[in-house]
């Protein structure tokens, strides 16, 4: 780690999944209208759902189980993107190369997630009573 983490946003997985989830959502805007409150639906809603179940994780890790049990979310969502890319492929909404490269992308994000919950004596904290001064929510855009 370079940079120190102060917030959910500095962490490099979370990085990866805003950023993946933002290009399905580019990519979802080509989906037919048939596909609005199924594939589309759901293919961005676990994919957002990644990254705000980090940031919870985050804001939980004075608790180990419950970080673990947030950062398990995240990993389970990332998990089910991954379905709805290789349904998105299927449906011949995205190109074969496209496809890999998100579901490259989101083995990435799992491999990072799981890095997390096996050591997450690197992220609790140890002084229930009182998080960082410096631990404080910036601009964000």
């Amino acid at each position: 780690m370079s940079k120190k983490v102060v917030s959910h946003r500095d962490l490099e997985v979370y990085q990866k999944a805003f950023g993946a989830s933002m290009d399905i959502f580019e990519l979802s805007k080509r989906f037919p209208k048939e596909e609005t409150y199924s594939l589309t639906d759901q293919f961005r809603r676990s994919s957002r759902s990644t990254c705000a179940n980090l940031a919870e994780a985050w804001r939980k890790r004075r608790y180990e189980k419950a970080f673990i049990s947030k950062l398990s979310d995240a990993e389970g969502e990332a998990a089910e993107t991954q379905v709805w890319i290789e349904f998105a492929f299927r449906c011949n909404y995205m190109a074969r190369e496209q496809a890999l490269t998100f579901f490259r992308s989101y083995d990435e994000i799992t491999r990072m997630l799981v890095a997390m919950i096996n050591h997450p004596e690197v992220w609790i904290i140890q002084d229930r009573t009182m998080m960082e001064e410096s631990e404080t929510y910036g601009d964000p855009f």
